[in-house]
């Protein structure tokens, strides 16, 4: 079992060296307690992306991020003997946590009804936040397995929310080796763009969520973390994809790389568009959605495009909320089990 672990680990880390895919860093905003803690929500592929900041003191949150209590946290006993673990880096905005994590861990369900579904996230900073303020207590990935074990569970099936490979993906899978002798057999479902095709079929996606906006007069652009690593190709990526597929009014920026707001906004002001369009390329609408791309101060994305006389409007929606990105999570999942 530890010696398939470690082919999977290697062949995993060689796609995503081929793909050019990453997303790291820490959130720049500071201008609530989220973030403070909340330092991204892809933090993927970099040394960087691995150093989560110290929480801040304790300020009071000038904003809702929804109600908790409609979260399921998934941390359940009585697992039985064949689980499917979704590991997220997580995200403190409860409705957003509900809506894209929530939504996918509710798709697994549906596709695999003999197995129970259980979840944990990477950042403990959050977990920390969420419990301390909401109550609300999830597992991290060592809890997550060790629940396992303790359980009885037999098969484990791990499919993670990361947007791509990198390396906080390789640390999930020695992670989940460790405890490869707990369990008869293990499956590790693949990151969201990993082939080819992935990355078509999000394009396709993310055009087809916003469809409504494609009027000829609008910019669609969409705001990716970024990563100072080699990884960060995966923005030029889907931005060469999307204007080779005609989709000439869609442009991909980063919060933080390039290409930066400046660069998006350089690249729209060719074009002959009245109104802007804004929508987090991320799993969750988190700290970076509502604060960095859709927050009101001077050097947010919607600020910043304001400044030069378009009309914005900010979707704040993370990946997760789209189906057919939830399919192709449930897909990978069922790939895992078939190889």
């Amino acid at each position: 079992m530890k010696k398939w672990i470690a082919a999977l680990l290697c062949a995993g880390l060689a796609t995503g060296l081929l793909a050019g895919c990453g997303a790291a860093g820490a959130s720049k905003t500071d201008t609530a307690a989220e973030s403070e803690t909340e330092t991204t929500v892809e933090k993927s592929t970099d040394a960087a992306a691995e150093e989560e900041a110290e929480p801040a003191e304790e300020d009071e949150e000038n904003y809702e991020t929804g109600d908790a209590s409609l979260d399921d946290p998934r941390n359940q006993n009585d697992i039985g003997e064949k689980e499917l673990l979704v590991v997220s880096f997580g995200t403190s905005y409860n409705d957003s946590r509900r809506l894209t994590i929530g939504a996918i861990e509710q798709a697994m369900e549906e596709a695999f009804p003999d197995w129970s579904v259980r979840r944990a996230f990477t950042s403990q900073i959050i977990i920390d936040h969420v419990k301390d303020r909401d109550g609300e207590e999830i597992d991290n990935v060592k809890e997550a397995l060790d629940r396992a074990v303790d359980n009885g569970v037999k098969e484990l099936l791990v499919q993670p929310t990361h947007l791509m490979n990198g390396l906080e993906y390789n640390d999930l899978v020695d992670e989940i080796a460790s405890y490869s002798d707990a369990f008869e057999k293990v499956y590790i479902g693949e990151p969201l763009l990993t082939s080819d095709d992935d990355f078509t079929r999000v394009e396709s996606a993310i055009c087809h969520a916003t469809v409504g906006y494609d009027d000829g007069e609008t910019a669609i652009c969409f705001m990716g973390h970024g990563t100072e690593a080699d990884s960060n190709a995966i923005y030029a990526k889907m931005q060469q994809l999307l204007t080779a597929t005609g989709m000439e009014n869609y442009y991909v920026g980063t919060v933080e790389a390039t290409p930066s707001v400046d660069d998006v906004i350089a690249l729209v002001e060719k074009g002959s568009y009245s109104r802007v369009v804004l929508r987090p390329l991320m799993v969750v609408a988190g700290d970076h959605a509502n604060n960095d791309m859709a927050g009101d101060d001077e050097d947010s994305w919607k600020s910043s495009f304001e400044a030069e006389g378009y009309q914005v409007e900010s979707v704040v929606s993370g990946l997760g909320e789209i189906p057919e990105i939830r399919e192709l999570y449930v897909e990978h999942a069922k790939k895992a089990l078939e190889e």
